[in-house]
């Protein structure tokens, strides 16, 4: 820098500083140095009415974002009467665009109009870009439609305009014309429309886009980034193995973000094995790549492995932000440990930038509420300024869950009163409460207005719910005409909660029916059989138990132990029925004897007509032999 303003002292003490060639070279040399104010300076100093140099000067200040500098310059330029040419539009417009400069745009747009500047792919290239930015589709639409020469340039711009504003469907109708026509489609485009697919959910659409990318382009870091994130949604594992070859092949794997998306693509296709390796191998690990790893382990509920990766984290003096917290909250829910959940919720609590994001109250809200504890979780949503159809559905689901429907109920009036519109979790929510609280008129109701107020096509799990709804309160023939009466193939559970009600409503006519159907499907879960044969003992059946019996193991069905997790004070302990090898079986057992002992005294005896456990199979047949 030192030297090339001493050469430009000299320059000036030669008389040479009005050398159009020099004036060019000392403008070059200030702004790759970042010295853009020596560059206006020389440009302004100048006599020159060469445009050359206020296009350098006004592309440089563009290039680093200055974009009110570039458009002063412009004017600046406009008053000494220099003319600007076709090199001088597309950065004033690229200026205007990203500024979104609107009247200084339409009147750059007049004067190119107005120039006797003949017309020119690139600025009307950059008119269109500009148009796109303001959001004004119908002009650059226009625009590109009346081009009498288009290039790949003009096919991306107008294609990312589209998909800048969510108007995927006309950006997909454009790429299909563009094949139509056998433009070459660069990388840029190809990536628009794959990532365009990604975005609306349609995952195998964008992995053929990138399968056939590869035979015309070569695949860029982008283009690995929106495959590999397809494949983690779909689980295609192999495919995605597939990616990470050729990311090594080609050298990609060094970029953090296609590291992230290979974390997470093996995170979600359950391969914690690889995602680890590829995590542990990172030299410089940032905050996404962190979140990545840790929401990979919570969604298997690996609570260990999370419960040390974030406290490694931290001791790497990375700062958690929002999404690492809602990444680890819903696994405190799901394993039932409030101790680390509370951890947070405090950790939250300190920070104030945590304070506006909804998105990790709903997240506390719902573990509270999913962890039965509803009044912590009622504290957290009575503080809250600001709650969504998220907030609401959170407590709605813990008050049913508790059997609290009058409460739920009056939450999801308080919701609506407030405009906020439910969405279909919400409606399970809400129908789950009428069904644990036999609430059947009112669910009846919610589901009808659900369909005609809120315009939300039942689900599976809408008329899973009402079935449920009518079975608890002894309504079997209206579960019946809900289960084969809707437009889905009823599952599993569905079949089972109807032979639940029947169990204890004692209608063995409807309940072995629905066993019967429930068979047919084979289910490899014992408790399914258990259930059934459950339903025949409380009948008095004891010939259809030894039937089940023989089913189960002629489909080689066996039957799990049970497991429960056992507070040891400082952490949660898995502890399997029959289970002599936890450390804590010596004080567990004598404690669980105690226990039997004690709800013997207090009149809980256990009703013998039930079979809980596959052993229990072959007593149930001996007691029915005898009989």
């Amino acid at each position: 820098m030192s030297q090339g303003k001493q050469l430009h002292a000299h320059i000036i003490s030669l008389g040479l500083h009005q050398n159009p060639i020099l004036v060019a070279r000392l403008i070059g040399f200030y702004t790759n140095v970042n010295l853009i104010g020596d560059a206006q300076f020389v440009t302004e100093s100048s006599c020159t009415v060469d445009p050359l140099h206020w296009n350098m000067l006004i592309s440089s200040y563009v290039r680093n974002g200055l974009c009110g500098e570039a458009l002063s310059v412009y004017k600046k330029m406009l008053s000494k009467q220099i003319e600007p040419d076709e090199y001088t539009y597309p950065s004033v417009l690229k200026a205007c665009g990203e500024s979104l400069d609107i009247n200084t745009g339409v009147e750059v747009h007049r004067s190119i109009e107005a120039s006797s500047m003949k017309w020119c792919l690139f600025v009307h290239n950059a008119l269109v870009s500009m148009y796109g930015r303001f959001g004004n589709l119908e002009v650059a639409r226009h625009l590109f439609d009346n081009m009498p020469v288009r290039d790949v340039v003009s096919w991306n711009t107008i294609i990312s305009c589209y998909a800048c504003r969510g108007m995927w469907e006309e950006a997909f109708q454009l790429f299909g014309t563009l094949q139509d026509e056998g433009v070459e489609r660069n990388v840029i485009i190809w990536n628009t429309i794959a990532g365009g697919c990604l975005h609306l959910g349609n995952f195998g659409v964008a992995l053929k886009l990138i399968s056939q990318m590869r035979t015309s382009v070569h695949l860029d870091t982008v283009a690995l980034v929106i495959g590999l994130n397809a494949c983690s949604h779909v689980g295609a594992l192999k495919l995605g193995k597939e990616m990470h070859g050729h990311a090594v092949r080609t050298c990609f794997d060094v970029f953090e973000n296609v590291k992230n998306a290979l974390i997470t693509m093996y995170s979600r296709c359950r391969d914690l094995g690889h995602a680890f390796m590829v995590f542990h191998r990172m030299e410089e690990k940032g905050l996404i790549s962190w979140n990545a790893i840790l929401s990979g382990y919570a969604h298997v509920d690996r609570t260990e492995e999370v419960s040390f990766l974030f406290r490694e984290m931290l001791q790497k003096g990375v700062e958690p932000n929002y999404v690492t917290i809602a990444s680890v909250l819903p696994l405190c829910a799901r394993i039932a440990n409030l101790q680390h959940g509370r951890e947070f919720h405090c950790y939250i609590m300190k920070r104030e930038q945590f304070k506006d994001y909804l998105l990790l109250w709903n997240a506390l809200v719902d573990m509270y509420a999913r962890s039965g504890k509803v009044l912590e979780a009622r504290k957290v949503f009575d503080s809250l300024s600001t709650r969504d159809e998220v907030t609401y559905t959170s407590m709605i689901l813990g008050y049913g869950m508790k059997g609290d429907g009058g409460t739920a109920l009056k939450l999801f009036e308080q919701m609506c009163e407030l405009e906020i519109k439910p969405d279909i979790v919400t409606m399970v929510a809400v129908l789950t409460a009428c069904s644990h609280s036999g609430l059947v008129a009112q669910g009846q109701f919610l589901f009808k207005k659900m369909i005609d107020v809120y315009g939300i096509v039942p689900r599976l799990e809408h008329y899973a719910c009402m079935a449920d709804l009518f079975g608890r309160a002894g309504l079997l023939n209206k579960a019946k005409e809900v289960i084969t009466g809707m437009p889905y193939k009823a599952t599993l559970s569905m079949w089972a909660t109807l032979i639940g009600a029947c169990r204890i409503h004692g209608n063995t006519v409807m309940g072995e029916w629905a066993a019967g159907k429930l068979l047919e499907m084979k289910p490899d879960h014992s408790g399914y059989y258990v259930l059934i044969a459950n339903m025949y003992a409380a009948a008095g059946c004891w010939s259809k138990i030894a039937e089940v019996r023989t089913y189960m193991r002629n489909l080689g069905v066996r039957k799990a132990p049970g497991c429960a997790w056992v507070d040891v004070g400082t952490e949660f302990s898995p502890f399997l029925v029959g289970d002599t090898s936890n450390p804590h079986s010596y004080e567990i057992y004598p404690l669980m004897d105690g226990l039997n002992e004690l709800m013997k005294d207090v009149g809980y005896v256990r009703r013998e007509e039930f079979v809980s456990s596959e052993e229990e199979f072959e007593e149930m047949n001996i007691v029915g032999n005898v009989y």
